[in-house]
């Protein structure tokens, strides 16, 4: 699966998550304590604010609750422009609450918070800077611009001006801190699961492939006699009806199409049954099949296989599950993409392991990336050569991250790293200079697999819908 197809994906991640009834209910809360916290600075601590404004302030978040609850259905999925203009009003309507019981002066004020981080954490970052601005802007009004709290005696409950400075400057740092860190987070979040979806994707696909590739081989196993039953008596036929050319070209005709049905189901099938002996194949068989689509692409691939105690190669076998499979192909179409000329792929297997090593001659892995090789969605600025040989390249790292995740699924250890260090300037066209993976993988996880195999012709298996 390609890096590109996800790109609009990444794009719009952070659009139409919020349903609308979810706004309703927070704001519906935030008018609750609103109200509790009028109602206690009037009647238990008997202070002096300007109560019916207040209640003015709160009405008008009720009444444009009331609007959107009768206008929208309440599962309406809201576009960014339209949460982004709720949450501002949000923090209008606090500050102007704010703004007539002490400002800043007001513990309360902290609450200002609250939208900035919900803009973080369902907004993209232009509308999430936006809305952290408007915080701020409001919040440095609130420290000039307010109206006392009085007590019961008259007296002004306020802050010293040391403190209210404070609260300013704690006020500004944390809606730059919440605003980042949360949007930081859930921008990792999401990254992270529509990774992990194209991951599923790409294995449902290679699943559904290889189930396919089965229930075809096995139609071509269990067709196999009756269409050599078939070729049988239309040659007997066609024996018998020398003499009566109308009958003869029928016969004929019965006897090509049984070729044409068998070389179809031959083209389609590369087995017979369900054979339990082709889940697993030998180490150069599946790195083969796995490089297969990218042998001819005008690169070379050199494919090595042999056994640290010298035993033979060939006599180890690996499942061909479609994880592995999968996985090796974009690891091997990474190193063709980015090779000068000649990708080696090393297989070396002992008694406890099996290692993989695929290096091309390419320019290697950026150093300032390395340590980041298998996150999603990572990207670095082209340069212009770059852009020149790889025009279509996307660069997300997706890719990577797929193949990584995949073959961790099966138990392996991935490495990546550079075979020449970053200073060598010699040519590096035919050498082992580029990028180098290791895939390592110990072999007794492979064993109850490698037993089953022994047993011969499994039932075949339906194609999963």
């Amino acid at each position: 699966m390609s890096d590109s197809s996800f790109t609009v994906i990444s794009k719009a991640r952070r659009s139409n998550l919020v349903r609308l009834r979810t706004l309703i209910l927070l704001r519906w809360i935030a008018i609750l304590g609103q109200i509790i916290a009028i109602a206690a600075a009037q009647f238990l601590f008997e202070l002096q604010i300007e109560t019916g404004a207040g209640v003015m302030v709160v009405g008008a978040a009720v009444i444009a609750n009331l609007v959107a609850i009768f206008i929208y259905p309440e599962s309406k999925r809201l576009q960014e422009h339209e949460v982004a203009a709720m949450l501002l009003f949000d923090i209008g309507q606090l500050s102007l609450l704010l703004f007539l019981t002490g400002g800043l002066h007001n513990p309360f004020a902290l609450l200002i918070l609250a939208p900035v981080t919900i803009a973080a954490t369902v907004l993209r970052l232009k509308s999430t800077l936006f809305v952290g601005a408007a915080a701020i802007l409001f919040v440095s009004l609130l420290a000039v611009f307010h109206l006392p709290i009085l007590d019961a005696a008259g007296q002004v409950l306020e802050s010293p001006r040391i403190f209210l400075f404070g609260s300013w400057v704690a006020m500004v740092v944390g809606v730059g801190f919440l605003g980042i860190y949360s949007w930081r987070v859930t921008s990792e979040i999401h990254s992270m699961s529509e990774a992990f979806l194209a991951t599923q994707m790409a294995l449902s696909r290679e699943q559904k492939l290889t189930d396919l590739g089965g229930v075809v081989a096995a139609a071509a196993h269990e067709l196999g006699t009756p269409l050599a039953t078939i070729k049988l008596v239309s040659s007997e036929l066609m024996e018998d009806l020398r003499d009566r050319p109308e009958l003869l070209a029928d016969a004929q005709l019965i006897h090509q199409q049984s070729d044409r049905c068998r070389d179809i189901l031959r083209s389609m099938g590369r087995a017979g049954k369900d054979d339990l002996h082709l889940r697993v194949a030998p180490l150069e068989t599946v790195i083969r099949e796995a490089a297969e689509p990218h042998m001819e692409r005008g690169k070379e691939v050199l494919i090595d296989v042999f056994s640290e105690d010298d035993t033979g190669a060939g006599q180890m076998l690996l499942p061909r599950r479609p994880e592995i499979i999968h996985g090796l192909r974009n690891l091997i179409q990474n190193a063709v993409d980015f090779a000068a000329s000649t990708v080696w792929i090393d297989a070396i297997w002992s008694a406890d392991t099996i290692e993989l090593r695929i290096v091309d001659d390419g320019p290697g892995y950026p150093v300032t990336l390395i340590g980041r090789i298998g996150d999603p969605f990572m990207r670095q600025r082209k340069s212009r050569s770059a852009q020149n040989t790889r025009p279509q390249y996307e660069g997300m790292g997706l890719g990577l991250f797929i193949a990584k995740t995949l073959l961790e699924r099966s138990g392996a250890e991935l490495t990546f790293a550079n075979a020449s260090d970053a200073r060598d300037l010699t040519p590096r066209i035919g050498r082992r200079s580029g990028a180098l993976i290791e895939i390592r993988w110990a072999r007794s996880l492979f064993a109850k697999e490698l037993a089953d195999s022994s047993t011969g012709l499994g039932e075949n298996r339906p194609i999963k819908a």
